[in-house]
C-alpha cells in the first residue's frame, strides 16, 4: 500500500475507527483467509521418476537404490532426495512436470535421512553412527546448483527428521539414537537417548550454532530413551516432536529451546476392522474391533499455528491405522478412525497380510494450501496410496481423493508455487519389479484419474473389498463386465463391475461355492498316481473350505450362453509342475461351470496324456463360442515350445489343441513371455493378450494379437497379427508401467478394456494399483 496514500486516508478517522483498521490489518496479516473447498480441482500423476534412472537412463542396473525424504528447490524446479542405500542423494529437474531428468547424486559420508531446503541450499540429516551404542550423526549443507558441500555440522547423536522454520531463522533436527531390533527383545529402553537439536541460520552456513534440547523424563513409558521420530515446525516457530515409540509428542519453543507443552498420544477403539492375516478363506472381513490401542504417531505436520496432524504409523504394540488431528494443547480435534482402511480396501489396494499388523500403516502427513483450499495428505506405507483430505473444516476433515504411488511411500512434499505434490516411495528390489520412484502430481482443472475401480458397501455399511483382478468377460448388452479374483485369498469370488461410470463400480461379489461335493467327486476320475508328487483325492479336499467356498487359482471367465443354462465359466490354473519335487502338482488345470449364483455345477479336465506334462504356467484364459470352449495355456508345457489353445467341443466332449507362437523377449531384465487371457470375437477370431513378467522401466511386451482358429487342425501352429501395443496405454497413467495385464473383455458396444492384476497387494512386489483402461473400438 502507498504510504501517503494511506497517510491521507487515516487521518480523519476516529481512535475506535483507526483501532478497528488496525486489528483488521494486524489480523488479515497474520491469519490466512478461509480454506474454501474446490470441487472441480483435483490431484493427478503426470509422471514418475525411477530412481534407477540416476544410475543409467534405462534402469538396467540391478543396484538398490532408494528416495525417501524429498526436498525442493526454492523456485520447485529440482527435486533433492535421499538414497540411504547409496549413502547419497539425488537431484532431479522438474521443469517439466511430464518428462523428470536424472541431474546426478552426491555421495555424503553417510547414510542420509532426512532433507529439507533453506534458501539456496539443501541441508541433509546423515548418520554416521558405527554402532547403535555409539550413535553419530552430521548436517551437510549442499549447495543446489553446484551440487558440492558447502559446509557440515557434527550433531550429538543419529538424526532421523530436519525441519526448517518457515521465517528461515531455525532448524530443527530430531536426534532418534534408534534402539537395535536385534538386541534381546529389541525393546527399549536402549540408550543413549536422543534429544533435539536447533540449528540458529545466521551467518555463513560453516559459522550456524546448534543447541541440544534435552527429552528425556518426559514421556512415561520410556523417559530415559525419548526416540523422537519426526518433527515439524509452525509459523510461530513452535517445533512438534513424536516419540514414536513413547506414545508421546512433544512442542518445544525453538526461541528459547524449552519444552513448552507434551502429552500422551493416547489410545483408540477400533470398529469395524480387520485384524486376521492372510492367506485364509473368506476374504477380508471388517467384523473385528480393537481397543485401546495405542496411536504411536511417526509423521507429523503443522494445519495452522494451533493444530497439526500426525499419521499413526505404529512401532512395537501400537498402530491405529489412521491418522488424528490435534489442538495444541493436546487435545483430540478429530481421528479418523477406521477410514483409511475402508478407503483402500474399496480401492483394491487393501494388504491383508498386514491385518494382524498394522493395516495399512499410514507413515507421514504433509499438508499445505492449493489455489486457496487447505489439503492435508496421508502416506499409507503398506497400500502405497496417498489419501488427500479437503482441511476447510479442520475440526471434520473430508475426504477429497486417493493416489496411487509406488511401493512404500516415505517422503510428501507439497509444492502449492507450482500446484504440484511429490511423493517419495523407497522399495527397490529389481527381482520384484518393485523400483523406488518419485511420484508428482499436479492439482488441475480436471476429475480424479484414480482410483479406476472403487466397490460399493455391503450390507454392513463396509466397502467390498476387493484385489488379484485375473480375468475379466463382458455381459451381452450394457456396460457390465465381470471379474474374478485369484488364488491369493484362498476363497474366490466373481465380481460385477459397472463401467459406464468413472471410476468403474465394483457392484456385486458371487461367492464360489461347492455345495453338491462336485470337486470330491473328481477323486473318482483321478488317473492312477505316478510319483509321490501326483495330483490326488487330498489335493482335491484342499480345493474347498470348510464353509463351501473353494479355493481355486481362476485366471479366466466367460459368461456361458443360455444354449447352457447360463452362468459363467471359469479356468483355473493348476498348481505344481509334474515330476519338481519342489513344486508338486497340488491342483489340475479345470474348467469350471458355475451358476450365476457362483455354484459349481460340472468340471472339465484336459486328456490324462496333456495333464501328465503339466508345467506350473497353465490355464489362464477362456472364451465360449460356437458351441466350444477356448482356453488359453500361458507357456509351453514338458517337451513343447509353445504355449497351447486349447478347444474343448462341448457337445462332443472332445479336446483338440493348437499351438500359439510367442514373441521373444526382449526385456533387459530376462523373464519370460506368455499369454494372460482370450476373448471371442466372433467367426472363430479371438483376441489374446501377449505379455512379459516384467513391470516399470523393465517392460518390454504388453500387446494384443488377434488370431484365427476357423478350420485350424489338431497341432497347428497358428498365425497372429498384432492389433494393439499396449504399452503406450499403461504408459498414460504416468505411473510405472503394471506388470500382469490379466483381463479383457469386448464390450456389446465393442469397446475393449483391459485390466491388470495387482497381486492381492503383496507389499513387497505389489503397489496394489489397478488399472482398468479404456481402448475403445479395435480394428479386427
Amino acid at each position: 500500500m502507498n504510504r501517503n496514500w494511506m497517510s491521507l486516508a487515516i487521518s480523519g478517522l476516529s481512535t475506535v475507527a483507526l483501532s478497528a483498521l488496525l486489528v483488521a490489518c494486524n489480523s488479515s496479516s497474520d491469519e490466512p483467509a478461509a480454506s474454501v473447498p474446490n470441487a472441480d480441482k483435483f490431484f493427478n500423476r503426470t509422471a514418475t521418476f525411477t530412481v534407477c534412472s540416476q544410475v543409467g537412463a534405462s534402469c538396467e542396473s540391478g543396484d538398490v537404490t532408494a528416495a525417501e525424504i524429498v526436498a525442493a528447490s526454492e523456485d520447485g524446479m529440482t527435486l533433492v532426495y535421499t538414497n540411504s542405500p547409496k549413502g547419497e542423494i539425488g537431484f532431479v529437474d522438474i521443469a517439466d512436470v511430464k518428462a523428470p531428468k536424472a541431474l546426478g547424486a552426491l555421495a555424503m559420508g553417510g547414510e542420509p535421512t532426512s532433507i529439507t531446503v533453506l534458501g539456496a541450499h539443501a541441508i541433509v540429516a546423515v548418520n554416521t553412527s558405527p554402532s547403535f551404542v555409539a550413535p553419530s550423526g552430521k548436517l551437510v549443507v549442499v549447495d543446489i546448483a553446484t551440487r558440492k558441500s558447502v559446509a557440515e555440522i557434527v550433531l550429538p547423536g543419529q538424526p532421523d527428521s530436519i525441519a526448517r522454520s518457515k521465517d528461515g531463522k531455525y532448524l530443527a533436527v530430531a536426534i532418534e539414537n534408534e534402539r537395535d531390533e536385534d538386541f534381546g527383545d529389541g525393546a527399549p529402553p536402549q540408550l543413549p537417548g536422543g534429544s533435539l537439536v536447533i540449528v540458529d541460520v545466521a551467518g555463513a552456513p560453516g559459522t550456524w550454532k546448534t543447541r541440544n534440547v534435552d527429552l528425556t523424563g518426559i514421556a512415561t513409558l520410556y523417559p530415559n530413551d525419548p526416540e523422537p521420530e519426526y518433527v515439524a515446525i509452525n509459523d510461530d516457530n513452535v517445533a512438534v516432536v513424536t516419540l514414536q515409540e513413547n506414545n508421546h509428542i512433544a512442542l518445544v519453543d525453538l526461541a528459547s529451546g524449552k519444552v513448552t507443552r507434551h502429552f500422551s498420544a493416547g489410545t483408540v477403539n477400533l470398529d469395524k476392522v480387520d485384524l486376521t492375516d492372510a492367506p485364509r478363506p473368506n476374504q477380508v472381513s471388517f467384523t473385528q474391533s480393537q481397543a485401546n490401542r495405542m496411536r504411536e504417531p511417526d509423521g507429523v505436520t503443522w494445519l495452522s499455528k494451533t493444530r497439526f496432524a500426525t499419521a499413526n504409523e505404529g512401532d512395537l504394540n501400537g498402530g491405529s491405522r489412521g491418522f488424528t488431528v490435534w489442538n495444541a494443547d493436546g487435545s483430540v480435534a478429530w481421528d479418523a478412525g477406521n477410514q483409511l482402511e475402508h478407503l483402500v480396501a474399496r480401492v483394491g489396494h487393501y494388504n491383508d497380510k498386514r491385518s494382524d499388523a498394522k493395516g495399512n500403516e499410514p507413515e507421514n502427513a504433509a499438508a499445505a494450501r492449493f489455489d486457496g483450499t487447505d489439503y492435508l495428505f496421508i502416506a499409507s506405507e503398506r497400500s502405497s496410496v496417498i489419501s488427500v483430505y479437503d482441511m476447510s473444516k479442520p475440526d471434520a476433515p473430508a475426504f477429497k481423493q486417493v493416489l496411487p504411488t509406488a511401493l512404500a511411500p516415505e517422503g510428501v512434499l507439497a509444492i502449492p508455487s507450482r500446484n504440484l505434490l511429490v511423493v517419495a516411495s523407497e522399495l527397490d528390489d529389481r527381482a520384484s519389479l518393485a523400483r523406488s520412484s518419485l511420484n508428482i502430481y499436479q492439482y488441475q482443472s480436471a476429475p480424479a484419474a484414480y482410483p479406476t475401480v472403487q466397490s460399493v458397501d455391503r450390507a454392513d455399511g463396509t466397502p467390498i473389498p476387493w484385489s488379484a483382478l485375473s480375468g475379466l468377460a463382458a455381459a451381452t448388452s450394457g456396460s457390465t463386465v465381470y471379474g474374478i479374483d485369484d488364488s491369493f485369498f484362498r476363497g474366490n469370488r466373481i465380481f460385477e463391475i459397472d463401467t459406464a461410470t468413472k471410476p468403474a463400480q465394483l457392484k456385486r461379489e458371487i461367492r464360489i461355492t461347492d455345495p453338491d461335493r462336485k470337486i470330491a467327486a473328481l477323486a473318482a476320475l483321478l488317473p492312477a498316481a505316478q510319483d509321490a508328487n501326483a495330483f490326488d483325492a487330498t489335493d482335491l479336499a484342499a480345493l474347498v473350505n470348510a464353509d463351501g467356498s473353494v479355493n481355486l487359482d481362476p485366471e479366466g471367465i466367460s459368461l456361458a450362453s443360455a444354449a447352457y443354462g447360463g452362468g459363467f465359466w471359469i479356468a483355473s490354473e493348476g498348481t505344481g509342475t509334474v515330476g519338481e519335487a519342489a513344486r508338486p502338482v497340488l491342483s489340475a488345470n479345470l474348467v469350471f461351470k458355475l451358476t450365476a449364483t457362483g455354484v459349481v455345477q460340472e468340471i472339465i479336465q484336459l486328456p490324462a496324456e496333456v495333464n501328465a506334462k503339466q508345467q506350473r504356467f497353465g490355464f489362464e484364459g477362456i472364451a465360449e463360442a460356437d458351441g466350444k470352449l477356448v482356453v488359453a495355456f500361458q507357456r509351453a508345457w514338458a517337451g513343447e515350445t509353445r504355449p497351447r489353445i486349447g478347444v474343448y467341443d462341448l457337445a462332443a466332449k472332445t479336446w483338440q489343441f493348437m499351438f500359439y507362437p510367442l514373441d521373444a523377449v526382449t526385456s533387459p531384465n530376462g523373464g519370460w513371455v506368455g499369454l494372460s487371457d482370450i476373448t471371442a470375437m466372433g467367426n472363430g477370431r479371438f483376441m489374446v493378450v501377449e505379455r512379459d513378467n516384467q513391470g516399470g522401466p523393465d517392460a518390454r511386451i504388453k500387446r494384443l494379437y488377434r488370431i484365427d482358429l476357423s478350420g485350424q487342425p489338431d497341432g497347428a501352429v497358428l498365425a497372429k497379427t498384432l492389433v494393439r501395443d499396449l504399452l503406450p496405454d499403461l504408459k498414460a497413467p504416468g505411473g510405472n508401467v503394471v506388470e500382469k495385464i490379466e483381463g479383457l473383455a469386448r464390450l456389446a458396444s465393442g469397446e475393449w478394456i483391459v485390466v491388470n492384476d495387482n497381486d492381492g497387494v503383496d507389499d513387497q512386489a505389489n503397489s496394489g494399483e489397478t488399472q482398468l483402461i479404456r481402448l475403445g473400438q479395435l480394428g479386427g
